[in-house]
């Protein structure tokens, strides 16, 4: 379950990551808490959502050509750093209390630009550090169990502190968590990487991966898919502040459990995946997680105790990891190297972009009709949008066929049996 970490600088970066990712878990529900409080708006805190994603809608695709054309190493040592500033300036202005929404949004839009270009770099440059490719579906694995397992922990310490000494301290902790992950990056020992020469326009290197990307069915359709979720399904994490405290009647620590809950789901879904040997089956995986997902954020809108909002939130949690992190694992198993940075771009465009289109209109709804109806129909929609997916399964195990044959990932080529008659006729099987 935990190979992927016998390799140097995945640990290094695993160690620094899970660090970071508590502090900003911390700052996300600290930022949804003191917006909602400074306004007694959700549409503002669609807003907040909103000016901190679409970025990376807008500047995603450029940010995969710059991932593919430099070090993503380098690139990553910048965005961390400018996080850091980012956090440290958002600390000063709360416990000086001089923060008002405006400088929230324009903070907001300054994290967004730097999350395009991190994103990219970093779920690229995670391949890099996991030498055997057979382990790579471990390390992506890993990395949302160690996501998750910062989601579990950052929510329920912030709800805490922001019950006892407000949101400020959230934010400074934050920023002093940025200094593992820089650390952790300066530590690495990484060699030299080739990369083939890029054409010199980047107009034409990025229509070069846009076609690549939508052209293959296997990858358009688990890029739909993700922004499908993204659109409909994430912006239950914008709504939950109003949900903790005008449906159940709670406080911070309420919202903290909450995403503790749905922490623990993503966390088990995440160490399920790590324990996997092999991406095939993963398809399958991402249908029982998309119905997961929309039957548990159905029920969680019709919650009206802490109880079951907390168990309805576990199985949206589950359902989303195993959905996001399949798909994840899936792109970075079939793309090729050269294009890895432009394809991974369109999964954070999908992921991150999409999110703040949907934050947006999930608060401008629930203004108009309140936040349980709208979950509920975001959970519709989110049980509605697999059946595509379903349908073209076939025509796209059909696709990706031959890359695992050349990978050596179906079961006749790993095991060594019979690689002769393997070669010159086609496997029996194999799914995606």
């Amino acid at each position: 379950m935990f190979r992927a970490l016998n390799y140097r600088n995945y640990r290094l970066f695993f160690m620094g990551q899970s660090i970071s990712l508590i502090g900003t878990w911390m700052q996300q529900i600290a930022m949804s808490w003191l917006v909602y409080r400074l306004t007694d708006s959700v549409f503002l805190l669609g807003m907040v959502s909103f000016a901190n994603q679409i970025p990376a809608f807008l500047l995603g695709p450029f940010a995969g050509v710059i991932s593919d054309r430099f070090n993503r190493h380098r690139l990553l040592l910048l965005t961390q750093f400018l996080f850091l500033i980012e956090a440290s300036t958002l600390a000063a202005l709360v416990l000086t209390n001089t923060v008002n929404i405006y400088y929230i949004l324009g903070l907001g839009v300054f994290a967004g630009i730097i999350n395009a270009f991190d994103m990219s770099a970093r779920q690229s440059f995670v391949v890099q550090l996991v030498e055997k490719r057979e382990d790579m579906s471990n390390a992506i694995a890993l990395n949302s169990s160690m996501f998750n397992m910062a989601r579990l922990v950052g929510p329920s310490v912030a709800g805490g502190l922001i019950a006892a000494v407000g949101e400020g301290i959230c934010f400074l902790i934050n920023a002093i968590s940025y200094f593992a992950v820089l650390a952790s990056l300066l530590l690495m020992r990484l060699p030299k990487v080739e990369r083939k020469v890029q054409d010199t326009q980047i107009l034409k290197s990025l229509s070069e991966g846009f076609r690549y990307a939508f052209g293959f069915a296997p990858i358009r359709d688990i890029l739909v898919l993700i922004a499908t979720l993204s659109l409909f399904g994430m912006p239950f994490t914008v709504l939950m502040p109003a949900f903790a405290r005008d449906v159940l009647g709670g406080d911070a620590s309420t919202l903290g459990l909450l995403m503790g809950a749905s922490g623990v789901g993503a966390l088990l879904g995440a160490l399920y995946l790590a324990s996997r040997k092999t991406v095939i089956g993963l398809a399958r995986v991402i249908v029982v997680a998309s119905v997961l997902f929309g039957l548990g954020l159905m029920a969680f809108s019709f919650a009206q105790t802490l109880v079951l909002a907390m168990l309805s939130i576990f199985v949206v949690g589950l359902g989303m990891i195993l959905r996001m992190a399949s798909s994840n694992t899936l792109i970075q198993t079939i793309v090729d190297e050269d294009k890895r940075g432009r394809v991974m771009s369109f999964y954070s465009m999908a992921f991150m972009g999409m999110a703040p289109i949907g934050s947006l209109l999930a608060g401008w709804v629930a203004e108009r009709i309140g936040v349980g109806y709208t979950l509920l129909g975001c959970g519709v929609i989110c049980l509605l949008s697999i059946i595509p997916f379903v349908l073209g399964l076939p025509k796209a195990r059909e696709q990706v066929r031959p890359i695992y044959q050349r990978l050596g990932i179906l079961p006749e080529i790993a095991s060594g049996l019979q690689v002769a008659s393997n070669l010159t006729s086609p496997p029996e099987g194999g799914k995606m």
